[in-house]
């Protein structure tokens, strides 16, 4: 038989009920806690953990720290450069709340996604493609493309802006360098907070063109006999590794006798020589592709983007189903887990 004892129950002029005594919940162990027949609704104080506890009608959830905090790496594709003596593609924004590592542009770190169990529900997670490669057919087509943002939840990063062609470069997460001519063309704006300018070219010939910007430092200016390089980018080690990611592409060579600019670090492509053609960018780092020589030269694809998520083991669980996303599982670093998501659209949830 249940007992209620109490010294005084009353209604005060709210119509709310008080007690003059503390409110003293059934105390059981974790072990004795399982072995509860349990209905949606119960309560009880858990004295392991030392936490009230209530049972959602699957699974016993924590009263007190129902917040999960995920640190995140969300990078947007990048841009591809320009063919035909394009300028660099801009490497992909890039928004890092983990540890006190840096962020787009050497800005701050941002604040963890503060995830609330129960209530939060599903959260969108977008990995953005890189711009596309250019033919060298001496036309608009031969402009760069720009990166496609990457999502998690509240935070977009920007797509990494294209490498120009006869034209400035584009703005976007980290600018496109801008491309070989004999007048004077401007890189591509920077996202604040995400990614750098990219570089000018010289209008004096040979004509270099300018490089895309980089996560980590602006695009270099196209200067003397050389295109200018992709700016650097930044190293993270949210998966437990430094990795270094979100470079820009360098600016295309021009047969005028400029040579192709170097590749920022992090995944980019150097600027191609000559007649030659630039690769395309490292997939998952949202670099920017170098831009193809002035001669006959195409430009590669800008790299696909990532989102990377951690947060501490014992506090959550992702849940299993993630249609339309690849990633490659939960793995674990020490105390923590984490998950990285390299391509699609698709929505997750923690428990």
């Amino acid at each position: 038989m249940s007992e209620l004892k109490t010294n005084k129950i009353s209604t005060n002029d709210q119509n709310n009920v008080a007690i003059d005594n503390a409110l003293g919940l059934k105390s059981y162990g974790t072990t004795a806690r399982n072995a509860l027949t349990s209905v949606a609704g119960d309560i009880i104080y858990n004295s392991t953990t030392n936490k009230p506890e209530y049972f959602n009608g699957s699974a016993w959830q924590d009263m007190v720290s129902p917040v999960v905090g995920i640190s995140y790496l969300v990078i947007a594709g990048g841009g591809s450069g320009g063919a035909h003596g394009g300028g660099g593609g801009g490497a992909g924004g890039y928004r890092n709340s983990y540890a006190s590592e840096t962020s787009g542009a050497n800005s701050s770190t941002e604040t963890k996604y503060y995830y609330i169990k129960d209530i939060t529900g599903n959260i969108t997670v977008t990995v953005g493609a890189g711009g596309t490669g250019r033919n060298a057919n001496g036309g608009s087509g031969a402009v760069g493309i720009k990166g496609s943002d990457s999502v998690f939840a509240t935070v977009t990063s920007i797509g990494g802006g294209s490498g120009g062609h006869e034209t400035n470069g584009g703005a976007g997460g980290s600018g496109g360098g801008a491309t070989h001519y004999n007048s004077s063309y401007s890189g591509g704006a920077g996202t604040a907070n995400q990614g750098n300018s990219g570089g000018n070219n010289n209008s004096a010939s040979p004509y270099p063109s300018g490089g895309g910007g980089g996560a980590g430092s602006a695009g270099g200016n196209g200067s003397g006999s050389t295109a200018g390089a992709g700016g650097n980018g930044l190293a993270s080690s949210i998966t437990g590794s430094s990795v270094t990611r979100a470079g820009g592409g360098g600016g295309g060579g021009t047969d005028f006798g400029a040579a192709g600019g170097a590749a920022g670090t992090g995944g980019a492509t150097a600027g191609a020589n000559a007649n030659g053609n630039s690769s395309s960018a490292t997939v998952n780092t949202g670099s920017g592709s170098g831009g193809g020589a002035r001669t006959n030269g195409d430009s590669g694809s800008g790299g696909s983007g990532v989102v990377i998520l951690r947060w501490a083991t014992a506090d959550a669980t992702i849940g299993g189903t993630r249609t339309g996303l690849t990633d490659g599982n939960v793995q674990t670093d020490g105390s923590d887990s984490y998950i990285v998501f390299t391509a699609g659209t698709g929505t997750i949830s923690f428990s």
